[in-house]
C-alpha cells in the first residue's frame, strides 16, 4: 500500500489486507482495513473492546483516521485501550472490486464474513456514517452476542413512506445521470467532498479520491447510489425494514453525533433514530454538515463517551456499586415515588381548583385583540380541557413535541396548559431569535406538531419545518392547503368537548423545551420535567408572596404563562413580544389598571423603553402604577440608575432584579435597597444578591489558564465559574450531550448542579457578584481577569455611555482593549482620540493596549443588553492588526 504512505493523517502501520471467503458462495475477496490491534499488543495494554467502524458512500476507511490516532494516543497515555477496525467495504476504498452486485443484505453479510474470519470477539461497539449506518446496524442486529454499543454519525435506517428521498440523492440516482455522475465522472465524489464545514483542505480531498482514480474503481460508488431503497418496490427495502425494526429492539448504550447542515441525512433521520433508541445520548454540532467526522472533533467525543459508559460497555464493575443504589427494591422505589407524587402539585392544579370561578384569569391588552380580551377561570379551564382532549383525539401522544408559535395571551396560555395536561412536550422558542435562529431551534427540536398563527405557519411552510400543522384561526380551505394545515384550534376544541381527558403525566415526565436567547452562542433547548416547572412556580410564589389577589403584569415572556399556575390573574401589555424594547410606560400602566395587578415583570430591554417613554404618562397612568407593590426585572443585570428610574414610576413597589437564566430562571435575588447598600463595596462586578431559599451557589476557582479547576466551593473573594443547584434547575440540554456533560462536570456528588458559564465571586455576606462570562475572561501574564469590573470603572468616565473590555493577542499574553460608546455617540468606529483615551485609561486600573470607539456595541436581540464580547474581540484584533475599520 505504497499509496497510503503519502496520504496525510493516516498511520500505515495499521493498514491491513486479508482474503476473506463469502459464507454463501465461497468466493474469496481481498479486504483492506485499518486495525490497531497489533499496535495495542506492542504497547502491552489490556484491550477494553473493539470499535468496528464502517464508512459510507463515497468515502473509505480514511474517514476514520481520527479515531485510529486518538485511540492509540489514549492507550499510550494509560487511558482505556479500544482496538479500532475500520473497514473498506468491498468495491470501495482499497478493497477488491468484485464485479458482483452487493445490495444491502449482501453488504451486511460481507461485514459478518470479515468479522467471523477475524475471529472478532466482544465487546464490540459499532461506529458508522452515511450508508455505513444501516450496514453496521444490520451487523449489530445480527450479532447481539458480541454487541456492546452503537455509535452513528449522520445516517438513516428508515425513510417515511410517501416522502421523496433527499433531492441530491434523487438527482444522483436518476436514469441517465447515475452512471455519468457516479462512475464515468467524479461528480458525486466531488459533490460529497464539497460538503465540509469548513471546506476540506485540498490534500484531504485528494486523499479521499485516492482509491477512486479511474471509472473502473468507482463502480461501487454508483452501485451504492443505485441500492438506495427509494420506495417499497426497491429490492433492498425489505432488508432496510428488517434492520430498522431490529434497531428498535437493541437496548445497548448508543451515541448519535450529528451535523444539522447535512442536505442528505438531516434531523428527520436523527429523530427517527431517537424514536427507535430513546435512551441514546445525542449531540448536534450546530453549524456542521454531512462530513461531521471532518467538521468536528468526533473522535474525542467517541472516546469520552466510551469512558463514561465503560462499565455498561465492558461489564467492568457491573453490580459492584457501594452507594446503596443496588440495595433498593421495587417496593422501596414505589414507596419513594408515591411520597414524591404526594408532595407534587402539577402546574395546572390552581386552574383545576378555580374551574368554577367566573373571576378574570387572563387579560390580553395587545392591539391585535382590538380591545382588552378578558378570560375567566371557568372559560380558561374549559378551553384547556377541550383542547387537551381534542389534541389527544387527533393523535397527539404523551411525549410528542409540540412547537408553539403563538404570541403571549389567552390562546397561548390555553394551548400550553392543554399540551402539558396530556403529557405532550411544549417547545418554546422566542421570536426574538430572528427567522434564522427560530428556524434552527424548531428544526433542531424536530417537533411532531406545530401550532401557530399565520406568520409562524407561513415560516413553517417556507422553511420546511417538521410536524403536523395546526392553525390558531380557522382558515379557508385554499389557505389551509397552501400552508399544509390539517387542523385549527376551534375544530380541535370541538372534538374535545365530548372526549375524556387522558391520564395525567407523571412528575418526572418531560414537560417542556425552552430555548435560550442565543446571546452566548446558538440558542440551546433546555429540557424541563413537570416537577421542575412546578418547583419554579412554588419558589416564585413563596419568595415573592404571590396570592390569588396579587395579579401580574407580565412583559417578560418566560413568566407570561405563570399566572394560572400561581392561581392569580395575569395581563399581557400591548407590545411586540419579539422586541421587548417596544413596551411603553403607558402600556404597562394600562395593563396594571385593567388587571388591578400588584406585581409587574419586565425584561431589562423593556425597562429601557418604559423609562424613556415615561413623559407620555397621564395622571391616571401614574396613579395606576403607584398601586404596584412588587417590580421584577430578570434575564440580564439591571444597574442602579435604571432600576431607580423604574422605581420612580412605581413608587409603592419594591424593585427586585433576580439573577437567573433559561436553565434556572430564579437563582438569587436583589432589591434596589440591596444595590444601594453595596454601592461602596470594594467588590468588582455586578452584585446579584443572595441565593433564594432552596438554592445553592458555589464558585469554582479559575486557574492561570482562565479555566475552572474542578473544585467548586464557597470561599469568599475568589474569581471562578458560578455553579448552581436548585429544585427548579433544568434536567438537561436537548440533543446536546457534550454541552450537558460539560455543564454537569466536576460538581458535588449530591443533588443536581449546573455550570452557568458565568464568572464571579461570593462576598463575605454570601452575596454573588457576576464579573462576566467564562469565554470572555482575559488570560493575561498576571493571571485571569474578568471584564465587568474594568467596564464598570470605565463607565464612570464622563465621556462614556457604555463600555466593553475584550482581549487581543495570544493566550496567557492577552492585552486588554476597551471598546466604548461615547456621549455624544461616535459617527463611525475609530481609534479613540487622545482626550477620550486619557479619560478611559484614567478611569480603570487595568492596563489598556488601546481604546476604540463605536456608535453602538453589538448586543443580543432578546435582552438588548448582553454585549457580544467574543465578536468584539475578533473585530478589535482585526482592526488593530491593520484591518478595515468597519462596524463590529
Amino acid at each position: 500500500m505504497r499509496t497510503l504512505a503519502a496520504l496525510p493523517g493516516i498511520d500505515v502501520r495499521v493498514s491491513r489486507t486479508r482474503l476473506v471467503p463469502e459464507r454463501d458462495s465461497g468466493a474469496v475477496h481481498e479486504w483492506h482495513y485499518l486495525d490497531t490491534g497489533a499496535e495495542l499488543e506492542q504497547l502491552g495494554v489490556p484491550v477494553a473492546g473493539t470499535i468496528l467502524a464502517v464508512h459510507g458512500n463515497p468515502t473509505w476507511s480514511y474517514l476514520w483516521r481520527g479515531i485510529v490516532s486518538a485511540s492509540l494516543e489514549a492507550a499510550a497515555a494509560g487511558r482505556p485501550a479500544w482496538r479500532v477496525i475500520a473497514v473498506d467495504q468491498l468495491d470501495m476504498g482499497f478493497s477488491a472490486r468484485t464485479g458482483a452486485a452487493r445490495p444491502l443484505a449482501r453488504r451486511v453479510a460481507d461485514l459478518g464474513d470479515l468479522t467471523a474470519d477475524l475471529g472478532l470477539t466482544g465487546p464490540v461497539v459499532t461506529l458508522a456514517h452515511d450508508w455505513g449506518g444501516p450496514i453496521s446496524l444490520g451487523w449489530a442486529v445480527d450479532h447481539t452476542e458480541l454487541l456492546a454499543g452503537v455509535i452513528a454519525l449522520n445516517t438513516a435506517v428508515h425513510h417515511p413512506d410517501g416522502v421523496p428521498i433527499p433531492a441530491p440523492l434523487r438527482l444522483a440516482g436518476a436514469r441517465g445521470v447515475l452512471a455519468g455522475g457516479t462512475v464515468r465522472t467524479t461528480a458525486f465524489l466531488d459533490t460529497t467532498l464539497a460538503l465540509g464545514h469548513p471546506a476540506l483542505a485540498p490534500e484531504v480531498k485528494d486523499a479521499f479520491r485516492a482509491p477512486y482514480r479511474s471509472a473502473a474503481r468507482r463502480t461501487g460508488i454508483g452501485a451504492f447510489v443505485a441500492d438506495i431503497p427509494v420506495d417499497a418496490t426497491h429490492p433492498s427495502h425489505a432488508e432496510l425494514r428488517r434492520i430498522s425494526s431490529g434497531v428498535a429492539a437493541l437496548h445497548v448504550p448508543a451515541l448519535f453525533l450529528w451535523g444539522p447542515e447535512d442536505p442528505i441525512f438531516g434531523d428527520r433521520y436523527l429523530d427517527d433514530l431517537i424514536d427507535r433508541m430513546p435512551h441514546a445520548d445525542v449531540h448536534r454540532f450546530e453549524g456542521s454538515g454531512h462530513l461531521i467526522a471532518e467538521d468536528r472533533p468526533y473522535a474525542d467525543a467517541v472516546l469520552t463517551w466510551l469512558g463514561d459508559n465503560a462499565a455498561r460497555l465492558t461489564g467492568a464493575a457491573a453490580g459492584s456499586s457501594t452507594d446503596g443504589a443496588a440495595e433498593r427494591t421495587p417496593v422501596a422505589d414505589a414507596v419513594a415515588a408515591a411520597r414524591d407524587a404526594a408532595a407534587f402539585a402539577p402546574l395546572w392544579s390552581a386552574l383545576d381548583a378555580r374551574r368554577d370561578d367566573d373571576d378574570v384569569a387572563v387579560i390580553d391588552m395587545s392591539a391585535r385583540a382590538g380591545r382588552p380580551a378578558r378570560v375567566s377561570w371557568r372559560r380558561l379551564d374549559d378551553r384547556v380541557r377541550n383542547l387537551a382532549a381534542g389534541l389527544r383525539r387527533i393523535g397527539v401522544q404523551k411525549g410528542q413535541r409540540v412547537s408553539v408559535l403563538v404570541p403571549p395571551g389567552p390562546t397561548l396560555t390555553a394551548v400550553i396548559y392543554a399540551c402539558l395536561r396530556i403529557g405532550a412536550v411544549v417547545v418554546v422558542a422566542d421570536a426574538g431569535l430572528g427567522v434564522r435562529g427560530l428556524s434552527r431551534a424548531v428544526r433542531g427540536s424536530w417537533p411532531d406538531v406545530v401550532i401557530g398563527e399565520l406568520p409562524g405557519l407561513a415560516a413553517a411552510r417556507v422553511l420546511g419545518w417538521p410536524g403536523i400543522r395546526i392553525s390558531v384561526p380557522r382558515l379557508p380551505k385554499v389557505s389551509a392547503s397552501a400552508l399544509g394545515v390539517s387542523h385549527d384550534l376551534a375544530g380541535i376544541a370541538a372534538l374535545g368537548a365530548t372526549a375524556p381527558l387522558p391520564a395525567e403525566p407523571a412528575p418526572d415526565d418531560p414537560a417542556a423545551i425552552l430555548f435560550t436567547s442565543g446571546s452566548t452562542g446558538p440558542a440551546k433547548g433546555v429540557a424541563y420535567t413537570h416537577r421542575q416547572l412546578s418547583a419554579l412556580r412554588d419558589i416564585l410564589s413563596a419568595h415573592f408572596g404571590v396570592t390569588a389577589d396579587t395579579g401580574l403584569v407580565t412583559g417578560f415572556a418566560p413568566f407570561a404563562l405563570l399566572g394560572p399556575a400561581l392561581g392569580t390573574r395575569s395581563a399581557t401589555p400591548d407590545m411586540d413580544v419579539s422586541a421587548p424594547s417596544t413596551l411603553t410606560a403607558a402600556a404597562v400602566a394600562a395593563a396594571v389598571r385593567a388587571s388591578d395587578a400588584r406585581m409587574v415583570f419586565l425584561s431589562p430591554a423593556a425597562i429601557l423603553n418604559v423609562v424613556a417613554t415615561a413623559d407620555a404618562l397621564t395622571a391616571d397612568d401614574r396613579a395606576a402604577l403607584a398601586t404596584v407593590q412588587t417590580f421584577l426585572s430578570t434575564g440580564a443585570p439591571v444597574g442602579e440608575p435604571l432600576l431607580a428610574a423604574a422605581a420612580g414610576l412605581m413608587p409603592g413597589a419594591e424593585p427586585h432584579t433576580p439573577y437567573g437564566m433559561t436553565e434556572c430562571l430564579l437563582v438569587t435575588d436583589l432589591t434596589l435597597a440591596d444595590i444601594r447598600g453595596v454601592s461602596d463595596a470594594a467588590d468588582r462586578g455586578v452584585c446579584v444578591g443572595r441565593p433564594i431559599e432552596g438554592n445553592t451557589v458555589l464558585i469554582d476557582p479559575l486557574d492561570d489558564d482562565g479555566r475552572p479547576g474542578g473544585s467548586p466551593g464557597s470561599e469568599t473573594g475568589v474569581l471562578g465559574e458560578v455553579v448552581i443547584s436548585a429544585p427548579h434547575l433544568k434536567t438537561s440540554y436537548d440533543r446536546l450531550w457534550l454541552t450537558d456533560r460539560s455543564a454537569g462536570a466536576d460538581v458535588p456528588a449530591e443533588g443536581r448542579w449546573h455550570r452557568t458559564g458565568d464568572v464571579g465571586h461570593l462576598d463575605a455576606d454570601g452575596r454573588l457578584w457576576i464579573e462576566g462570562r467564562l469565554p470572555h475572561v482575559l488570560t493575561m501574564t498576571d493571571g485571569p481577569v474578568a471584564p465587568v469590573g474594568a467596564e464598570q470603572q470605565i463607565e464612570t468616565a464622563h465621556a462614556v455611555r457604555r463600555a466593553a473590555v475584550v482581549g487581543i493577542g495570544p493566550h496567557r499574553l492577552r492585552q486588554a482593549v476597551a471598546v466604548v460608546e461615547t456621549t455624544p455617540p461616535a459617527r463611525r468606529p475609530a481609534l479613540a482620540g487622545p482626550e477620550v483615551t486619557a479619560v478611559v485609561r484614567g478611569a480603570t486600573d487595568l492596563p489598556l493596549a488601546a481604546v476604540l470607539v463605536v456608535p453602538e456595541l453589538p448586543t443580543d436581540i432578546r435582552h438588548n443588553s448582553k454585549i457580544d464580547r467574543t465578536r468584539l474581540s475578533v473585530w478589535a484584533e482585526g482592526v488593530l492588526s491593520g484591518g478595515r475599520m468597519a462596524r463590529p
